[in-house]
């Protein structure tokens, strides 16, 4: 098992290393080279940069997650590819993606971007809060024990 986190904008990344460490679990950030950084991670920590483009990342993930693998990611339409993987895919904001939940995400998204297309205001996401990030984390030490 590895854990693939969508990198460009994931504000989990430092929750997920630090629960990591000394677990013997391999962490790769996937992310555009318009988001290279110099910062130093652990060994156990794994960084790979793709072309700008869109998508780019997620295809990157879809190739590399395998069955068990724990990805992370905000984007609904990454989560749906890796589901049928066999992959645990979680948001940042603290909950699961499931076969549950993927049909109604979508939905909403796909709904989202017709209003907007026709010149109709949405609004974005919420801030990323200290409860998010403590779900999150409840959320993600829960799931490396399953």
């Amino acid at each position: 098992m590895k854990i693939l986190i969508d990198a460009d904008a994931s504000p989990v990344k430092d929750i997920v290393i630090e629960e990591v460490k000394g677990r013997n679990i391999t962490v790769v950030l996937v992310s555009s080279i318009a988001h290279f950084s110099l910062q130093e991670y652990p060994e156990y920590v794994e960084t790979i940069y793709v072309e700008q483009g869109a998508d780019s990342a997620d295809f990157k993930i879809v190739q590399l997650a395998k069955n068990g693998d724990i990805v992370i990611t905000q984007d609904y339409g990454l989560a749906s590819l890796l589901l049928p993987k066999g992959c645990l895919v979680l948001h940042h904001k603290g909950f699961q993606y499931s076969s549950d939940n993927i049909d109604q995400l979508l939905q909403t998204r796909h709904l989202s971007a017709l209003a907007r297309k026709s010149g109709q205001r949405t609004k974005g996401p919420k801030a990323f809060t200290q409860e998010d990030r403590a779900k999150f984390r409840r959320l993600f030490r829960k799931t490396l024990l399953s």
